[in-house]
């Protein structure tokens, strides 16, 4: 009966004041995502509640999850009610549900073509808002044995040395790599310096026996192939 009291109290809340109740008494599945943003938050501000608020700030971003784990402490606080101390918890819950995903226990995947290694490279560069250079590296049968970043760069660009790629493809040991990195700005065409380090690391990759498959550049949610477009 104390229990059935309870409920029927947390029922006539308004909506907005309970989500941790509403996890409580009908599972994670059911919150909506500024319902889970609002219990990392805790509190709104005195104009509106911790979801008002979560509503808000996914509705800047056209409510894509996505593109909420890009944006940065500073960028967060600009929003009303957002100190540093609730943005670090939002990008910190992000971040452990990205590592969740990427440490999920599954089988060694086969890379077959330019879309299964965009597969399994695009969660770690995909929401970045700075330039970061990844290697996969594969076995014989051409299958992921590891996935490691190699350099990390500003907005525009970012330096890679072959002698870091390859002590990394020699200490897997890998027979075969393919060449990773973003462009935050969208536009998926390889500069000229992109297509210098791509022939550098293909040459160093061929002198070594431990080719470069494919080196991929990665947009929001698309790709570019040096293979598929003929430039490689």
């Amino acid at each position: 009966m104390d229990e059935y009291k309870s409920i029927k109290g947390i029922r006539a809340w308004a909506e907005d004041d309970r989500p941790r109740e509403k996890l409580l008494l009908k599972g994670k599945a059911a919150l909506s995502d500024a319902e889970l943003i609002a219990i990392l938050i805790g509190s709104g501000s005195t104009s509106e509640t911790a979801v008002d608020l979560s509503k808000r700030i996914l509705q800047s971003l056209n409510n894509q999850l996505s593109e909420l784990g890009k944006l940065s402490v500073k960028d967060l606080t600009k929003f009303k009610g957002i100190g540093e101390a609730k943005a670090i918890s939002i990008i910190a819950a992000l971040e452990l549900g990205r590592r969740r995903k990427d440490s999920e226990p599954d089988k060694r995947v086969k890379i077959t073509s330019s879309q299964s290694a965009f597969d399994v490279i695009y969660p770690h560069l995909g929401d970045l808002n700075y330039e970061e250079f990844w290697v996969i590296f594969l076995n014989r049968a051409n299958e992921v044995i590891g996935k490691e970043s190699v350099s990390r760069g500003g907005v525009s660009g970012t330096v890679v040395d072959p002698k870091v790629v390859f002590k990394s493809a020699v200490q897997f040991p890998a027979s075969a790599i393919i060449l990773a990195h973003n462009h935050p700005s969208g536009n998926l065409k390889p500069s000229q310096a992109d297509h210098q380090i791509t022939k550098k690391l293909k040459d160093a990759g061929n002198s070594l026996d431990i080719p470069v498959l494919d080196h991929l550049i990665i947009g929001e949610r698309d790709y570019f192939s040096f293979v598929d477009e003929g430039v490689f």
